[in-house]
């Protein structure tokens, strides 16, 4: 409406009011826009002429009454009324300037802005208004009035509140409607309050909440404010973006941000205030902040151009960083050396601060990529400038803080490709360097605290086995010095406790090594105590790092002694031991011996009112004391003094002494002396092998002084075990008074008169009382009493039964005879058994201590441990008395499998035993059913145990001695098919096992092996019958032959870390402490191999199982040649074909030589046809020579080869010329030397006029070799003829190749390559030539070879002249792998090496299915704004993979819209894939085959295509005068025959290339290129692109 028609409407109605009310509309109903604005034009005409309050009132009725709920209606509409908001907003304008001086604004705003406060409270009513309506009605009220600092500063602090939790589109509205309103409705010095307002309260934010969200929400609206922010402007209260150290660690916070639009909102940041600084050119070295202790960034316009170089390479680097290609990344890293040079260099001008390059190592820390991760790592690690004393403290925190953090990842340890697997990783070495470089380069005063700060960060996390080892290999390399106190042996403690959840042994163990070396290292020994010293060794673990005889206990023996004196005495604190000491030490020095002598008297001082039951004392304090008492015995040994254990232990013996005669002596008292007796015999025997126990000093005067209170011990025991422990929390103190017993029994069995007693009296008169009290009549109602008794004595009976199993009693002694009468308790007629036993719960009324009302909860494993100490005594009496009959055997194997369901899966191996031992014998008289559920049910428990190793290894052994003893093994298919088939099974599913478990295999190999041929028999020598069993079995010899798991990635890591600490040796106690396993994934190759070299030829069995061995291997070797999946270099099919032919050649002396050429030869002559890497070739090659130098007769086979079709042998025939480049080891054996010798001229001539460039070399440098024979050539070169001319023209030819590009370089390589210079095939046959050397030299994975040490550490191998372990000749091994790689894989394998120079990245891979390939590949070029034109090509005729990988590539370069081919399989095709490099993914591929070719040109045309042909006709055009339609089709011909006749006739026309030579065509590929790229030059100008290079 006009403002016209207003003016006229209110002349003839003088009434506004009513004009308004006529317009206005009940609150319930949504009126139309034009309403709306109607009544919007009359109010603002209205507005110019009248002021009454009347009028005003009224206006302000239409904001609460009309636009109000008019807006709360549009808040809850679903199709949001943008155009009725839009009104509605107009309308609220003008009627809110109307009413500004009535507050009705202010009230508004109150209105608006709780909305915007009660945002998320997740209420959706009708009466609400919305946050996006709000926000606009809010700009809009801003906008309508004039300037009101009460209102803007309210809505100022509103609006920053709701930031800090409202989403980024929210806050986007937030700042561009309201904020920007605000500030365009200010004047400068308002603005510049408002900015500082808002500055202030963001900076103040991010400094409270310095969380990844609040870092974001700042930056993202820092950057919508940074035109007001980098204004020229200037003012006192306007905020400096250059001076504020906030802002600039806000934006470090967002340079190292998760999110890349925050880290480029950051950086874009930063780049304004250097430009800002730039221009205004003044200087910035000071901070608007007080108490600011650091500059992030200062300006000095006299070092403007040093500033800008160092500004814009920070920018480059990190932007390039965002890529996250380590191509690309790797280029700018010289560009960070000159930042740190820089910033190094000015470091004490302050100019540049160091924490901005700690952005970008952070940014390259937390890269996706791993290789930009370690490339940051490795950067960091050499960066000298840390060297510098005060570069290194800047970076102390960074060290301590981010670095720690992304060294804990493990992928980062993985050995460099040109190191050994024992080697120390790279990593592993720099950081070695790097941590003594920069605690050397720290001020002294700061070095104490930053280390401390750094150990206290690596026991803060969890760490992986791998890091930390490394971690803690490298502070073991500090340099001594006195920097840590009580904190930092307490901050050691926590990272002791980090190395406890790790899973691998080995490195624990070693990790704890590190970690004491470093902390003897580097503690202050004045600070300490004893108590601390000792206190802290606790936490070390005798099976791992600190036992005695390891170079470690030396280690710390000779700092006790060397700081001996120095230590702290404290104060009599509480507990502490020392309050004994003051009253023999006057000063403040403390003496280990008196300190280990009070403390000793303090552990055994008990008061006599102590409870006398009760649960047994911490054993953690006996530990403490019993390390202590060795390790001052040990320094007082180092002093060659005498040992004084005497004296140390004589608190000790005195009680022990009393144990026997005085009834009323402490429970307490006791028990501490038993688990320091313990303690004191498990730990005193060294680990170390270079001294024998006899010469030990210290175990010599220890046992000697403990063999005096033996008696007195045993005498208790004996007491204490026949009837005496009758409380539940007796059944914990019997299992230390048996451990006690056992030790004693093992550690004095050999005295003479120990052992007679121990025999003849102690052992009977321990097993009656233990049969008399199982033997008493059940009670109706147990009793706690009566069943802790029957318990243990069923646990005495165990322990005794299986120290006799150990051979720890001789069989015709009393003992052994008392231990068989268990035959009558446990099989007291033929008709009955007491077997499972179990023990009745008791009743709550007989518990009378207080403590066993807890312990009867667990009454459920007190039962399974005593049915499992029932089984233990079962497998004893059956190995040594064999007491089961017959007819009692099912009715005991049933309560067997019976105890399997029972036991938990740490008590079942005692139940296996047993099986294992009956079993084989009765499976005749058992049901065949029961016998193969019996192995199924151990079976089950092995697999429930994988994942626990605790008890996983031993039961597997357990379940391997059952499943393949030796009386099962024997079983045959016709004998028993039924249990066969379990086990052939179980074989399967242990061997699938095995691919994940490495060691699994081990055990069954070991067995078998030890089964079939003992290692301590003499060669050859086993019974007939056992060995038999081999050959039933001769699966799982075949798989250990060719046995290797591919493991993860972080599998084999943790294999080779093990491996090199394996190689330190004596030096890290770890291997010592650590009992060996045998769980390398080698081991069951080795122990086959081992097996196999001492099988006998003489011996027909083993003759027998040689030649199945070899048929067997043969087919393996033949299936894989035959399978049509190409395999290649490293494959797992690769691997598998190399251990075949390393096993053949290692038999190859052993077996007949009929059967040498009945079928190895013919299997060895295949084999050399097939497409076959490096490795095997060498290894196939070396076989048949050595076949034809001990078969003589057999030549003509090899001359065989060389008269097949030459299409079929290609390059394979390069494998028989390899053979007769050693025609120097052959020919003496032949007989007609001169006619061989002729044969070979002749073959090798031949070869050399080969249209392939390899075969040439490969027959030149034959015809060399057989020329250079003189022997042979003397008396037959007169016979030859014509041939002398030709022979030797072609060799002067050979020689005369430097004129010919590189063929002089590969004629001089393939010369040099070790297998025609340096081997020799009869000197170098050797275990470890075809084992290491040749796996080495061939380039196969160095996983794969299988080194000298592992032969003689794993097995006894052994010494054969035929085959000896050792190569004497040393030349071969001394080698390097050469450049040369025998070209006689074909035109694939060439197309391989090109391609992996060729080969781009892919720019990243999308999971998606391949079903629709023309609209994933638009979606995924869409993705990178990529453009197409309406060019189709296609390609249906074409057959060759290289031809289309390369046309692929040019169609997606030029934007084709799709390219057609006969078949989609050419996608996956190597040679396709090594010329397309991942074009395929941004190119829509359709599939159309040729029969269906002439449909699809007639579709095409219908839709509007104009077909093209490439070909050369009569009525052909010139491409140089054709113009492309834009929808145009190529269609390209047959390489050979070019486009048939039938689809001629659909062509439009026929375009062809002008051309100038001789030569008739192009190749198809670069005919259809020149076409592409004319119809993209015709139509750049419609469709342009992104510019081509």
């Amino acid at each position: 409406m006009s403002n016209f028609l207003i003016k006229t409407l209110l002349s003839r109605y003088p009434d506004p009011e009513n004009l308004i009310n006529n317009l206005c509309w009940p609150s319930t109903s949504r009126p139309d826009i034009e309403k709306i604005e109607a009544l919007t034009v009359l109010i603002k005409e209205l507005s110019n002429k009248s002021k009454e309050e009347r009028f005003i009132s009224k206006v302000q009725s239409v904001i609460w009454d009309q636009c109000m709920p008019l807006l709360q209606m549009i808040s809850s509409a679903d199709d949001g009324g943008k155009d009725l908001l839009s009104a509605v907003c107009g309308l609220f304008a003008v009627c809110v300037n109307v009413c500004q001086a009535d507050d009705v604004p202010g009230q508004v705003i109150h209105v608006l802005l709780q909305v915007l406060r009660t945002r998320d409270d997740g209420n959706h009513e009708t009466d609400r208004l919305d946050v996006d309506v709000a926000i606009e009605v809010t700009a809009v009220l801003l906008s309508s009035i004039s300037y009101d600092g009460d209102i803007i500063s309210r809505t100022l602090s509103c609006t920053l509140s709701c930031v800090k939790d409202l989403s980024d589109s929210i806050i986007s509205k937030i700042i561009v409607r309201i904020w920007f309103t605000i500030l365009k409705s200010c004047n400068k010095e308002a603005e510049s309050e408002v900015l500082r307002q808002i500055w202030d309260d963001l900076l103040s934010w991010h400094q409270r909440d310095q969380t990844e969200s609040a870092s974001a929400q700042v930056l993202l609206c820092l950057t919508a404010l940074s035109d007001h922010l980098y204004s020229s402007e200037t003012s006192q209260n306007r905020p400096d973006p250059r001076r504020s150290q906030r802002f600039f660690r806000a934006i470090q916070a967002g340079l190292t941000h998760k999110d890349s639009v925050t880290r480029k909102r950051a950086l874009y940041l930063l780049t304004r205030c250097v430009a800002l600084a730039e221009i205004k050119k003044e200087d910035v070295f000071n901070s608007e902040e007080p108490h600011t202790d650091e500059i992030l960034f200062r300006w000095a316009p006299e070092k403007q151009q040093l500033l800008r170089e160092f500004w814009e390479d920070f920018a480059l680097v990190l932007e390039t960083l965002e890529e996250n290609q380590i191509h690309v990344i790797r280029p700018v890293l010289n560009r960070i050396d000159m930042l740190v040079e820089t910033t190094a260099t000015d470091i004490q001008g302050g100019l540049f601060s160091p924490s901005w390059l700690l952005c970008v190592y952070q940014r390259m820390f937390h890269s996706e990529n791993k290789a930009v991760m370690k490339e940051g790592v490795n950067h960091l690690l050499e960066l000298k400038a840390l060297h510098r004393s005060a570069f290194a403290l800047a970076f102390s925190q960074f060290v301590i803080g981010p670095l720690m953090d992304v060294l804990a990842e493990s992928s980062l340890y993985h050995r460099a490709p040109q190191q050994n697997i024992r080697d120390c990783p790279e990593l592993g070495v720099k950081l070695q360097i790097f941590v003594v470089n920069f605690f050397s380069s720290l001020p002294e005063e700061n070095r104490g605290s930053v280390l401390l700060q750094l150990i206290q960060r690596l026991g803060s996390r969890q760490w992986c086995a791998v890091p930390l080892f490394f971690l803690s290999q490298a502070l073991s390399c500090l340099s001594p010095l006195p920097l840590l106190g009580s904190d930092g042996l307490n901050a050691f403690r926590e990272v002791l406790c980090c190395t406890m959840i790790t899973h691998q042994v080995l490195l624990r163990g070693a990790s704890q090594c590190f970690l004491l070396h470093a902390a003897l290292c580097l503690t202050d020994v004045t600070t300490l105590s004893l108590d601390e010293i000792f206190g802290f060794l606790v936490h070390f673990r005798a099976d791992e790092s600190l036992c005695r005889g390891t170079a470690l206990w030396k280690e710390l023996c000779n700092w006790l002694q060397t700081n001996e004196g120095r230590f702290r005495l404290t104060d009599g604190d509480l507990g502490s031991s020392f309050e004994l000491l003051t009253a023999t030490l006057n000063s403040k020095e403390a003496s280990i011996f008196s300190y280990v002598q009070q403390r000793l008297k303090t552990f055994l001082t008990v008061p006599a009112n102590t409870d006398q039951t009760g649960s047994l004392p911490d054993p953690g304090e006996a530990e403490l004391l019993a390390r202590t008492v060795l390790l001052t015995a040990d320094l007082q040994q180092s002093r060659s003094e005498e040992p004084g254990l005497e004296l140390l232990l004589q608190p000790l013996l005195d009680v022990l002494r009393r144990l026997s005669t005085n009834v009323y002596l402490v429970l307490h008292k006791t028990d501490k002396s038993l688990q320091l007796l313990l303690r004191l015999l498990q730990l005193h025997s060294r680990r170390s092998d270079t001294e024998k126990e006899n010469e030990d000093v210290v175990a010599v005067a220890l046992k000697t002084h403990m063999l005096s209170v033996v008696d007195s011990v045993q005498e208790f025991l004996l007491r204490r075990l026949s009837g005496e422990l009758r409380e539940l929390c007796d059944v914990q103190r019997s299992e230390l008074y048996l451990s006690v017993l056992r030790e004693l029994v093992l550690s004095y069995s050999t005295v003479s008169w120990y052992g007679s007693n121990l025999q003849q009296n102690y052992i009977p008169k321990l097993t009656t009382h233990c049969l008399r009290i199982l033997n008493e009549p059940s009670e109706q109602n147990p009793s706690v009493s009566g069943q802790v008794q029957r318990v243990v004595s069923m646990a005495t009976l165990a322990l005794l039964c299986n120290m006799a199993d150990e051979g720890v009693l001789k069989s015709q002694s009393e003992a052994m005879r008392s231990l068989r009468s268990l035959t009558n308790y446990f099989y007291p007629s033929a008709s009955s058994q007491h077997l499972n036993q179990t023990l009745l719960k008791p009743t709550t009324a007989t518990v009378s201590h207080p403590e066993d009302g807890l312990l009867l909860k667990d009454w459920g494993r007190i039962v399974a441990q005593f049915i499992g100490n029932q089984w233990m005594c079962l497998s004893f009496l059956q190995k040594t008395a064999g007491t089961l009959q017959a007819a009692e055997a099912p009715e005991v194997l049933r309560a067997a499998v019976d105890a399997l369901a029972l036991l938990p899966g740490h008590l079942v191996l005692p139940v296996l035993d047993f099986m294992a031992s009956v079993l084989p014998q009765q499976v005749v008289q058992c049901e065949e059913s029961l016998c193969i559920e019996a192995i199924c049910a151990s079976w089950k428990v092995v697999q429930a145990l994988s994942t626990n190793p605790h008890d996983f290894w031993s039961t597997l052994q357990g379940f391997v001695r059952l499943a393949f003893n030796q009386g099962l093994l024997q079983l045959t298919e016709e004998q028993n098919p039924r249990i066969t088939a379990c086990i052939q099974q179980i074989v399967s599913e242990l061997m699938e096992l095995a691919q994940v478990r490495s060691g699994v295999f081990n055990v069954l190999i070991r067995h078998c092996c030890e089964t079939w041929l003992p290692s301590g028999a003499a060669e050859g020598v086993q019974s007939d019958a056992v060995f038999s069993t081999a050959l039933l079995h001769l699966n799982i010899l075949t798989e250990a032959c060719v046995y290797g798991p591919v493991f993860r990635r972080d599998q084999r890591l943790v294999q080779e870390v093990q491996s090199y600490v394996e190689q330190l040796g004596d030096t890290c106690a770890a291997n010592t402490a650590v009992s060996s396993d045998n769980r390398d994934d080698q081991y069951p190759r080795v122990c086959a191999l081992a097996f196999l070299c001492r099988l006998n030829p003489s011996n027909h069995l083993h003759q027998r199982l040689m030649e199945e061995l070899v048929q067997r291997l043969l087919r393996k070797d033949a299936e894989i040649s035959k399978s049509k999946v190409r395999y290649y270099s490293n494959s797992i099919q690769h691997r598998v074909k190399n251990r075949v032919w390393q096993t053949l050649l290692l038999l190859l002396h052993k077996l007949r030589p009929e059967f040498v050429s009945d079928c190895v030869l013919s299997h060895a002559c295949e084999a050399g046809f097939c497409s076959n890497q490096a490795s095997v070739k060498y290894l196939i090659e070396w076989a048949l020579i050595l076949i034809v130098h001990q078969n003589p007769s057999h030549i003509q086979n090899l001359w065989n080869c060389f008269s097949l079709d030459h299409e079929k042998t290609k390059t394979s025939i390069c494998t028989f010329l390899s053979v007769l480049v050693h025609m120097n080891v052959i020919l003496p054996k032949l007989q007609d030397k001169e006619v061989q010798w002729r044969r070979a001229v002749e073959v090798s001539l031949q070869w050399c006029f080969s249209h392939n460039f390899s075969v040439r070399l490969y027959a030149l440098l034959a015809l060399k070799r057989v020329w250079e024979l003189e022997d042979a050539r003397v008396h037959t070169e007169e016979n030859l003829g014509g041939l002398t001319t030709v022979v030797q023209a072609c060799l002067q030819q050979a020689e005369a190749m430097q004129n010919t590009g590189n063929a002089m370089k590969n004629w001089s390589r393939i010369q040099e390559h070790f297998f025609f210079s340096a081997f020799h095939p009869i000197r170098d046959y050797s275990v470890e030539t075809i084992f290491q050397t040749f796996p080495s030299l061939s380039e196969l994975a160095e996983d794969e070879w299988l080194p000298l040490w592992k032969f003689e550490s794993f097995v006894v191998f052994p010494i054969c002249t035929a085959l000896p372990l050792k190569n004497h000749a040393s030349d071969l091994g001394e080698l390097q792998p050469g450049d040369w790689i025998q070209q006689d894989k074909g035109d694939l394998e060439q197309e391989e090496r090109w391609a992996e120079v060729q080969k781009k990245i892919t720019p990243w891979k999308l999971s998606v299915q391949e079903q629709e390939p023309e609209l994933i590949a638009q979606q995924r070029a869409a993705r990178l704004g990529k453009l197409t034109s309406s060019l189709l090509v296609v390609a249906s005729l074409i057959d060759k993979p290289t031809n289309l990988g390369g046309l692929c590539r040019t169609c997606e370069i030029f934007g084709a819209k799709a390219l057609v081919l006969d078949s989609l399989r050419h996608i996956n095709d190597k040679q396709f894939q090594a010329l397309s490099v991942s074009s395929e993914l941004w190119l829509p591929m359709l599939e159309v085959k040729p029969a269906e070719l002439s449909d699809y040109l007639q579709l095409k045309k219908r839709e509007g295509y104009w077909v093209i042909g490439v070909e050369q006709t009569s009525n052909s055009q010139s491409l140089q005068d054709y113009t492309f339609p834009e929808r145009s089709l190529l269609l390209l011909g047959n390489e050979r025959e070019g486009i048939p006749a039938n689809l001629l006739q659909l062509v439009d026309v026929c375009v062809e290339i002008p051309q100038h030579g001789v030569t008739r065509s192009l190749n198809v590929h670069v005919s259809a290129a020149l076409l592409v790229w004319e119809y993209t030059r015709q139509h750049l100008g419609q469709n342009p692109a992104a510019p081509l290079c």
